[in-house]
């Protein structure tokens, strides 16, 4: 008997407890059916597109995947922002936070024809052959006369590698001939770039304008490769530390033009992967080339021998960078409301170091010149922080909370802040965090404080 009744026992224990967890799983259906996020790529490239028109981060009639790749592209007012930030990060990690790493600065345009091949960019003066096209006589001197105007051209730089070989044995005297060093630079180049989709006459070779980031290392023939080794795992670690899915940058052996071996940082884009960064060990040649082969002048301290360094040559595409995070940071979520339609919300979920806009402060009900007042006064304590503000409280149609989460998510803004007329009578300001859609009522003395705080942490 006393069996029975622990059967018992344990059957409506067991039963509560079936009951529970069904209760739980009916919940976590219900949920999924009506707040899903999506992962189908397909047509993620348009309305990421779309969306960077819409909210100014890119602008253009026309944006095409291949325009995005190949850097044809404007930014708009939001995207500048974005691209800042992103060149602000680059510049504070590898030269701000390091030793023995300066910064330099080059001219756009090449002396003569260094360093250039046939398909960098050449520019020749129109004036200069004008004369030999008007003479009648093409047969003779004016074919000779043309050809030898042709010669007379500038390279634009296709990399930076220039400007840091120019600026070697200053700096190397500088660090007092010490290897290794590095000398970095930011700089827009002129790529040459293979382009079917846009065929032009004579299958002339296009050439792109890309803002690149790169950094020159020169260290003892001795450690070179390990010093190569420790770049790859901090570049690639510096371009995850910014995404939400870090594994789609990764890493992989590949070769240059010139058969020269090294590493590409590749970003996963809905279409494949692309590089976004090189690293190559070039040895000494270049640099030898540069300076004529001059050796004493080239040459370093590595303990106490005297060396002449091998190069180690980064370049990052900042641009391209710029669209991979806009890919990365784009998150797409499935509603449906109560009358069972879907509904797609965009999110871009960058970074808070990243982000153009960190907070946007609008209004809510109320006296309108007196919360604008007080919308000033924060907006001025928060610039104080550097901490950027999107001033919604100037637009003059009046959205609700709803519409205001909606267009700030699609900017990218990580927290939104409501004045209201609860703000004028105890100084409780609607507080909405992007990534958790939590929404809390905080002091306004404490708000930037707390702001601040948020982002170092980051």
């Amino acid at each position: 008997m006393k069996f029975g009744i622990m059967i018992t026992k344990q059957w409506k224990i067991s039963n509560k407890v079936f009951r529970n967890d069904w209760k739980i799983l009916s919940v976590w259906l219900s949920l999924r059916k009506y707040s899903k996020s999506t992962y189908d790529f397909s047509g993620l490239t348009e309305t990421l597109i779309e969306l960077c028109q819409n909210r100014q981060l890119l602008s253009g009639d026309k944006i095409t995947q291949d325009m995005l790749v190949n850097g044809y592209f404007n930014y708009g007012h939001l995207g500048m922002e974005l691209k800042r930030n992103l060149v602000t990060n680059w510049w504070d990690s590898m030269v701000l936070s390091r030793e023995q790493v300066f910064g330099v600065q080059s001219p756009h345009q090449l002396k003569g024809n260094q360093n250039s091949d046939n398909r960098s960019m050449k520019l020749v003066d129109v004036a200069t052959l004008q004369v030999p096209l008007d003479k009648q006589d093409t047969n003779g001197e004016g074919i000779f006369s043309l050809k030898d105007r042709l010669k007379e051209y500038i390279v634009l730089r296709p990399n930076l590698l220039q400007g840091a070989f120019c600026e070697y044995t200053k700096s190397l005297n500088l660090v007092n001939r010490k290897l290794p060093f590095g000398l970095a630079e930011i700089g827009v180049c002129y790529q040459p770039i293979t382009a079917p989709e846009y065929p032009t006459e004579f299958n002339a070779v296009r050439t792109a304008e890309v803002e690149l980031a790169s950094l020159v290392w020169f260290s003892s023939p001795r450690t070179s490769g390990s010093w190569l080794d420790y770049w790859v795992r901090q570049r690639l670690l510096w371009w995850r530390k910014f995404a939400k899915s870090p594994s789609s940058f990764t890493a992989g052996d590949s070769q240059n033009n010139y058969g020269i071996k090294g590493t590409t940082l590749y970003f996963s884009f809905p279409w494949g992967k692309e590089p976004i960064e090189t690293l190559v060990n070039l040895g000494d040649k270049d640099l030898l080339r540069e300076h004529h082969g001059n050796k004493s002048s080239l040459q370093g301290r590595d303990g106490r021998k005297t060396v002449i360094p091998y190069v180690l040559s980064m370049n990052g595409n900042l641009d391209r960078g710029v669209i991979a995070f806009l890919f990365d940071s784009l998150q797409l979520i499935e509603k449906v409301d109560s009358k069972l339609r879907k509904n797609q919300k965009k999110v871009l979920k960058l970074h808070p170091f990243l982000a153009p806009y960190k907070v946007a402060l609008d209004t809510g009900k109320g006296p309108t010149v007196e919360l604008r007042q007080v919308c000033e006064g924060l907006l001025r304590e928060l610039l104080e922080k550097r901490i950027t503000v999107w001033p919604g409280y100037l637009e003059t149609m009046h959205l609700s909370m709803e519409q205001l989460a909606i267009k700030y998510d699609e900017m990218g803004v990580i927290f939104t802040i409501v004045v209201s007329e609860t703000t004028l009578e105890n100084g409780l300001i609607h507080l909405r965090n992007r990534d958790t859609t939590m929404k809390e009522m905080v002091h306004i003395s404490e708000v930037r404080d707390f702001l601040t705080k948020y982002i170092q942490e980051s």
